[in-house]
């Protein structure tokens, strides 16, 4: 995978839970969001504590956008046959915020250190393609007000570069208020002042970080 933009990163918006079951071992993964060390390791003692009488309560987590704070633990398991390779699964999809808890509910067979390797990162991976995960980006909030007459020259423009238009207030005027992605300012501004022909323009209202989420936008 190509490394991700610096001003965009992926993280869990909703956490999920995914199985899968190898040899009559049952593998349970649970993914929660996790914006610090502490809400990592109070979400990973939660699932030890519910899941009690499982063999292995195996965890990683990463913390921060560039992976500064990242930890794993086999729990009992093969050392580098659990708590790595689900690390590994969370580096490559380039998660960042996230806590996982895969627990295995031993079958009576045993699967050999390869065997665990490939069982624990499918139930990690089983269980993000049970969440909500969501890319956070950098951006502007930015209002544009202008008159009637060019309003539909600029929805063009935002339907065209994919901006997201937050809220639409006409009155006398049209007032606009959108996301400009953190890289495109410069381009916004031109792009709106050549298709009105200066009569409009962006004005900065602050920076934020934002997500969509079925095609809304969420400002965190």
């Amino acid at each position: 995978m190509d490394k991700y933009p610096m001003n965009k990163f992926r993280c869990i918006f909703e956490g999920g839970t995914g199985q899968i079951e190898e040899k009559k071992s049952r593998f349970i993964c649970h993914v929660s969001a996790a914006g610090t060390e502490e809400e990592a390791v109070a979400f990973i003692n939660e699932k030890k504590k519910e899941y009690w009488d499982a063999r292995h309560n195996c965890s990683a987590f990463v913390i921060g956008r560039n992976a500064e704070l990242t930890r794993c633990s086999d729990d009992g398991e093969p050392a580098g046959t659990a708590g790595r390779p689900m690390l590994e699964v969370l580096l490559n999809e380039e998660i960042r915020n996230v806590a996982v808890v895969v627990t295995r509910y031993f079958g009576g067979v045993l699967l050999g250190t390869g065997g665990l390797v490939r069982a624990y990162q499918a139930a990690v991976k089983a269980g993000l393609d049970n969440c909500c995960i969501i890319e956070k980006c950098e951006g502007t909030i930015a209002s544009l007000t202008a008159d009637y007459t060019i309003a539909g020259k600029l929805q063009y423009v935002f339907e065209k570069n994919r901006y997201t238009v937050l809220d639409s207030v006409y009155e006398e005027s049209v007032t606009f208020t959108l996301i400009i992605p953190g890289d495109e300012w410069d381009r916004a501004c031109s792009a709106v002042t050549e298709a009105t022909a200066g009569r409009a323009g962006l004005v900065k209202e602050r920076d934020c970080i934002y997500g969509i989420v079925n095609g809304e936008a969420i400002i965190f």
